[in-house]
């Protein structure tokens, strides 16, 4: 069918930009896409939301995972055939017990970036440097988590650990760079003032536990910046789950109306019983550099959407217009919520979370609204600043 999209330069205020190379129906998959190189959040996996190692596949079955969720190990999910969850699949490192959802995740981290970053015996030796880096980030990133320090260690390890360095070298470069200002923008919004004068200490870190001749410019004040600030910028959010991998396949199901009706109540009667006990913190979570849909700009009025639906890292971007050849194809970096909010109020969070200010269609059309949050938004303002960042992406 050949591609659907394609990047291409728009101009150095906006960088790249991805368009319709073709006409896209509304519903029809764009694209779907694989990340360069992606990773779990370390608060995540530290509370026990088991994921694939490699391709962040929830690795725990439906009930399992509701059971976790509600702190309640007698439930019992209905229809437990639907569950997607193959445990007879699952395979773990033989030397630090890392597990995966497949042989085939373990043979693909292996031959990337995993001899590199392997921790063998010394997995639970808070002294090794690796474990002490993951340490140091943990205690400057707290939840909500939007980045990790150990995207940019595969980042180090895949180069490491390749024939063709440059290709690799180049694959990085893809993404989008910021200046000097805006990259302290980026740290500091990541770190956040507490933890600001810490990107030393991380730098040193990652150096004691990565460093490698080919790459030492990444070592250096500057350099490690820029790899910090580029993660920052084009880390894209990852949620997977057995869950709603579940959820997904019972709406499916064809069932006699008093079943389906029961089914459903069960349903929305769990997910209230699980927010009350975990909150918004329902996915395995972490964040991929993905190439084609790092060149995605924000719409407010966004004619497409990521997600995830194969409950792995793979990206699918779907279109919710029709487009037509041509036009450039956007999703929106706001949740719905923040969408509906004043000019002022998406600006402000696109400023200090992405350092841009929209001028898509609708912002254009509202340029002459007032500058200021109605007394609604200002109450909502202090709550959802830490939030902001976690981009709708990571709902699954």
């Amino acid at each position: 069918a050949g591609a659907a999209a394609e990047a291409r330069f728009i101009s150095s205020a906006k960088g790249k930009g991805l368009f319709a190379t073709r006409n896209i129906r509304k519903g029809e998959t764009v694209f779907v896409e694989r990340p360069v190189v992606s990773s779990q959040f370390l608060w995540n996996a530290l509370y026990n939301y088991r994921a694939c190692d490699h391709c962040l596949r929830a690795l725990e079955t439906a009930e399992e995972n509701a059971q976790r969720l509600l702190g309640k190990s007698s439930l019992v999910l209905p229809h437990p055939e639907q569950c997607s969850t193959r445990k007879d699949l699952h395979q773990q490192c033989p030397r630090c017990q890392v597990t995966y959802c497949s042989a085939e995740c373990r043979q693909a981290a292996l031959e990337q970036y995993h001899q590199v970053l392997c921790l063998g015996p010394s997995r639970d030796d808070p002294t090794h440097p690796l474990n002490k880096l993951q340490e140091a980030w943990r205690n400057m990133h707290y939840p909500p988590e939007t980045s990790s320090i150990m995207l940019m260690a595969r980042m180090v390890a895949t180069i490491k650990q390749a024939k063709d360095k440059e290709w690799w070298i180049k694959a990085f470069s893809q993404f989008c760079n910021k200046t000097a200002n805006e990259e302290e923008e980026i740290v500091h919004k990541l770190l956040g003032d507490k933890f600001k004068g810490q990107l030393e200490l991380l730098r040193l870190l990652f150096t004691e536990a990565l460093y490698d001749e080919y790459l030492s410019r990444w070592f250096t004040p500057e350099g490690f910046r820029s790899l910090f600030a580029l993660v920052g910028t084009n880390g894209q959010g990852i949620g997977t789950s057995s869950l709603s991998q579940w959820v997904h396949a019972c709406d499916a199901l064809d069932l006699p109306m008093l079943q389906r009706e029961e089914l459903d109540a069960f349903i929305d009667q769990l997910y209230k019983d699980i927010e009350k006990e975990s909150g918004e913190f329902l996915n395995c979570e972490g964040s991929g550099l993905y190439v084609l849909q790092s060149c995605c700009n924000h719409s407010c009025i966004p004619n497409a959407e990521t997600s995830f639906p194969e409950n792995n890292f793979l990206l699918h971007l779907t279109a919710l217009e029709d487009i037509e050849a041509g036009e450039e194809i956007c999703i929106s970096y706001l949740d719905c919520c923040q969408r509906e909010r004043s000019r002022h109020s998406r600006n402000k969070i696109l400023r200090e979370n992405y350092l841009f200010t929209c001028s898509c269609p609708k912002c254009l059309a509202q340029a002459d609204d007032a500058d200021v949050t109605s007394d609604e938004e200002e109450e909502g303002e202090g709550e959802t600043d830490d939030a902001e960042l976690e981009d709708e992406m990571t709902d699954v």
